[in-house]
Parts: C-alpha cells; structure tokens; sequence
C-alpha cells in the first residue's frame, strides 16, 4: 500500500476487504451505484461548459485529460472514459486497482489506473485537465494537506469536480444513522460524522490553493420514488465544482 501523510490507512484497509464487491449493484457499494448517474451528470455538464464542449456529442469530453483520485474500483473512471476522456486512476489500495485493471479489461476500455496518491502524483510534477474526488475527502487522515495535493493537480484554466457529505445534524441522522443502522445501505462505520466537510469549509480550502468554487449541488434521496436527484438543499450529500483562473 502506497504511504503518504494524508492517507488513512485504516480506511484504505477496510475499503480493500470490499474490493471483491465493488461491481456488485446490491452489495455493499450498492448506494455508489444509485448516486453514479447523478454524478455522471454533474460531471459531463460542468465539463463540457467550462471547456467549451458538445454536451449532446457521443463523445463529449474526447479531448480531456482526467484524474480520478480515489477511484475504487472504477465505477466513475469507466463511464467517463466511455465519454471520451483520457483517463487515469489513481487509489492507495492495491486490491481496489487490482478490481478496477481487471472490470476496464473485460469491457476493453483504456484507462491507466495506478496504484498512488495525490501527494505521490503532485511530486511528480503531473497537470491535469480536470480531476474528479468522488466521497473520498471524507475518508482522508489529513484534510488540508489532502486538498493542497489535489488542487496542485489542477492545470491553470483547469478543473474539480467533487463529491462529499456536509456536516450537520441531518448528515448525521441520514448518513449514518439512516444509512448505515437503519437502512443498512452501507456498512456499520463507513463514515466518521466529525469528518464530515461543510461547504464553507471546502470552499476556504479551494481559495487558499487558487480555486475558485463555482457551484455547490446537493443529492437528495426520495424514498417514494426510490430515486436520487439533484437538489439545491445541501445539508447532507452535495456535489462541487471548482476552477483554477
């Protein structure tokens, strides 16, 4: 496993003991599944209109150099590849690149994954288009030294695209006391509600590194439809995009 000082190795481990599931739609990685359209979404709107792309292309973002930091099992990486994309991959958990190498090789997709951190890529001096951080900043031991690895990734004129929980009192009743004891959609301990990022706060994180946030959305679950969708309410899961000037 990849050492740096803003991984969390406890959590890069509990995540590799579920690698084996990541493609599983009902196993334990199911609510990543449900939210992925959602984020696919946000992603291919905000990227083909911050670099001036065809959103209704085949191929939208054909062109672009993407980062995916924290991919998992390349449940993001693989779709926006399929858009076109250049991608490459990146996660501190070998098993979890293992998982990902093997799925892009039965769907025959080019995506270079890596088994690397933030910090490891930043010191190789590496620039990308546009970077995507999908719940990973939640997870992370060291927050602002996270943040600056991963802004410092962004190429002038660039872009960021993440995803995370705010902290609040209904994150805490929804996403872990609803989802992880009541629902069970994750399991007991998936989240940490003092880890939890308030818009604000990410937004100082992105100016003190350059950024500038341009859009936060919120994703809000409707029991009666079974469905998630983009919403303007942010108190629990919300999605941010974010520029480099």
């Amino acid at each position: 496993m990849v050492e740096t000082y803003s991984i969390n190795r406890g959590e890069v481990e509990r995540f590799s003991r579920m690698a084996g599931d990541w493609w599983d739609i009902d196993g334990p990685m199911a609510l990543l599944h449900q939210i992925n359209p959602l984020r696919l979404k946000y992603c291919r709107e905000n990227l083909t209109r911050h670099f001036a792309l065809n959103n209704v292309d085949f191929k939208p973002l054909t062109g672009l150099k993407i980062l995916d930091v924290g991919c998992g099992g390349g449940l993001l990486s693989e779709p926006l590849a399929n858009m076109g994309a250049t991608i490459t991959a990146i996660d501190a958990s070998e098993q979890m690149i293992s998982i990902a190498i093997a799925h892009a090789d039965e769907k025959k997709l080019t995506i270079n994954y890596k088994v690397d951190t933030a910090e490891g890529l930043a010191a190789q001096g590496a620039l990308f288009d546009a970077i995507v951080n999908m719940e990973v900043m939640e997870h992370v031991a060291d927050f602002r030294a996270f943040m600056a690895a991963l802004t410092s990734l962004v190429r002038p004129g660039g872009a960021i695209i993440m995803a995370t929980i705010n902290r609040t009192p209904r994150s805490y009743i929804q996403a872990i006391l609803g989802a992880e004891h009541v629902l069970r959609w994750l399991p007991k301990g998936t989240h940490k509600w003092r880890r939890f990022r308030k818009p604000a706060e990410l937004g100082r994180s992105l100016r003190t590194s350059g950024m500038e946030l341009r859009d936060v959305t919120g994703m809000h679950y409707r029991p009666r439809m079974g469905e998630w969708q983009l919403t303007q309410k942010t108190e629990v899961n919300y999605l941010a995009y974010a520029i480099r000037p």
